[in-house]
């Protein structure tokens, strides 16, 4: 009797793992968990894909709030980002606080309608009242540079399928 439970979980411990594995292998279940929703998401991953936004699939926006927007750059320029990467404050990138590293979100200027896509690539701001540091690059688009700060609206953009490399 002893043994008989001891077979069975062991049994069904090695089908779990095949099972596993083979969904695994053939990614149908799992393709693109990892960079979704790993906040942690290796930055070496996310180096080699440096994926582009837009692709000709359909979009799904998702409003993400209103506020205040900041930018950081010369200070920070060359150093390591939260998620490992090496901050360029001419490339199109983004601090938040709580969005998963790798989300696109497009950050739109409310006075002048003007928008950009970033990819949030590290945690902030860090200054109270504020929802998002963009890279100066983003903050060029903007038109934010002169002034500092802008109010903008942020949507994460997201689509059904794996995002084409470019950029």
């Amino acid at each position: 009797m002893k043994h008989e439970k001891q077979v069975i979980n062991l049994s069904f411990v090695i089908a779990l793992m095949l099972a596993t594995l083979s969904v695994n292998t053939s990614g149908s279940i799992f393709s693109g968990i990892t960079e979704r929703y790993n906040p942690f998401y290796s930055s070496a991953e996310a180096a080699q894909q440096n994926s582009s936004p837009l692709n000709t699939e359909s979009h799904i926006n998702t409003l993400v709030g209103e506020g205040k927007a900041s930018f950081y750059a010369n200070q920070f320029h060359g150093r390591t980002t939260a998620n490992g990467e090496t901050f360029n404050m001419n490339k199109l990138t983004a601090a938040h606080p709580s969005l998963p590293f790798g989300t696109w979100v497009r950050v739109t200027n409310m006075r002048t309608g003007k928008d950009v896509v970033v990819r949030i690539n590290d945690r902030g701001p860090f200054v109270k009242g504020r929802i998002i540091d963009l890279s100066i690059g983003a903050a060029k688009e903007l038109g934010i540079l002169k002034t500092g700060t802008a109010q903008v609206k942020l949507e994460t953009i997201g689509s059904s399928n794996r995002r084409s490399s470019a950029s």
